[in-house]
């Protein structure tokens, strides 16, 4: 309709100028031509026309001339306009103009990442049995949410452990909004990681690919998936601000190392969503941030994929994670510093225990109630340890059988004792 106005309005004025100049018009209208003229306004200056042709009358002269230069905007107008929509598609762009949404070479690689990742990314409802006080009712109610992604073919989720801690029944939803009953195939305190598995069809389970985290370097680009503050997928982007940092498990306090520091926004709901790189490899798995308020702030940590996967084999084979350990309980750090030495001070050794058996000597007090200090482990295989997280890291890389030469400081002088290695007794 634009370009109908504007060709209107440029042709009108030539057109008026030339109906000026028409004086008498011969005219004899056939009735084919008659028919054109069905409206009332064309019709009877016609009619004066053809009655008098030759007459003079300026009424009927003006009426004639103004049909007649009518009649010929209006076609003029309607055949311009169709050659516009009958020429090239070009020329028709002059008046309709579309603007194509043009992105980027990275912004492209960033939304192809999310749509071929979003299919592995599952959102895990925690419910937890609660009792009415005056009725004695057992009913669910959420008591937390979190994000997970699918592992393998066979309904295997993988997520954090705090994500289902102290739930009586766990839902998972899969990214076309199914939902299904979801069991605890396994789950590792200690590292944070957590396995279940739900009855789904093979079509319906998208693995997520996975990639290797030893070779990462702080400045690449990661990106996160989650359900945040339990809306649907969300990403967000960032890059590994940091390596090798060492966070503490939110169930056992035992430090997890090698953990990744990232400033992709991690908040409440990303736990247990994986971390990718630029390829769309699962490189780690979101598990806490550094926040005061509980807010992104610029600092997340994600659980490497390389201990993420020994871990989850383990799991889905076993339904456990077989641990080393020396059967030891031992002081804070801080009280150790206060003696001014460097080492891990053994508050406990169990008989039955792999230290005990060893005969590593715990603390204790004499008959008077003096406290005597128990064996300070100042290394392992060789390895110096400072504090006890020193301790945890190289038990780690052990295995349960492992015999390992523990270095004590027993009074003022140091003895090598050998210690066989043994799963924890609920694990056996």
């Amino acid at each position: 309709m634009a370009a109908y106005s504007l060709i209107s309005a440029s042709l009108s004025p030539a057109l008026s100028s030339r109906s000026l100049s028409t004086r008498k018009p011969n005219f004899s209208p056939s009735p084919k031509s008659l028919s054109l003229y069905k409206n009332p306004n064309f019709l009877s200056p016609l009619l004066c026309v053809i009655r008098n042709a030759h007459d003079d009358n300026q009424t009927c002269k003006n009426l004639f001339s103004s049909a007649l230069n009518s009649l010929f905007v209006v076609c003029t107008s309607l055949a311009l306009s169709s050659s516009l929509f009958i020429a090239d598609v070009d020329s028709a762009s002059a008046f309709v103009v579309t603007n194509a949404r043009k992105l980027q070479s990275d912004e492209l690689a960033t939304v192809r990442l999310f749509q071929e990742n979003t299919p592995s990314v599952v959102y895990i409802t925690n419910l937890a049995a609660r009792q009415d006080a005056f009725t004695l009712d057992v009913f669910e109610v959420p008591q937390g949410s979190g994000s997970g992604f699918v592992w393998d073919k066979d309904g295997h989720i993988v997520t954090n452990y705090h994500v289902i801690r102290g739930a009586s029944d766990l839902r998972v939803t899969l990214a076309d909004q199914s939902t299904y009953e979801a069991k605890v195939v396994g789950f590792d305190q200690d590292k944070d990681v957590a396995v279940l598995r739900i009855d789904a069809l093979k079509d319906k389970l998208r693995p997520i690919p996975v990639g290797v985290s030893a070779d990462l370097l702080v400045g690449q680009k990661v990106y996160a998936i989650g359900n945040p503050f339990g809306l649907d997928h969300t990403l967000t982007t960032g890059v590994i601000s940091g390596l090798r940092r060492e966070i503490s498990s939110a169930a056992t306090g035992r430090p997890i190392q090698d953990v990744i520091q990232t400033d992709a926004a991690i908040n409440p709901g990303n736990s247990g969503g994986p971390l990718l790189d630029s390829s769309g490899s699962l490189i780690g798995i979101n598990t806490a941030i550094y926040s005061p308020s509980g807010a992104s702030t610029g600092v997340g940590f994600s659980i490497p994929v390389d201990t993420v996967g020994g871990i989850v084999d383990q799991l889905v084979r076993f339904g456990k994670v077989t641990r080393p350990i020396l059967g030891i309980k031992f002081a804070p750090d801080q009280s150790v510093e206060q003696i001014g030495v460097s080492g891990v001070l053994v508050l406990d050794a169990p008989p039955n225990g792999p230290a005990g058996k060893a005969g590593l000597l715990p603390t204790k007090r004499d008959g008077y109630g003096r406290l005597i200090l128990g064996d300070i482990i100042t290394s392992v295989n060789g390895k110096k340890v400072t504090n006890g997280s020193d301790l945890y890291r190289i038990l780690d890389q052990c295995k349960v059988g492992d015999k390992v030469i523990v270095e004590v400081l027993r009074g003022d002088h140091l003895e090598k004792i050998p210690v066989i290695l043994e799963p924890k007794p609920d694990e056996s």
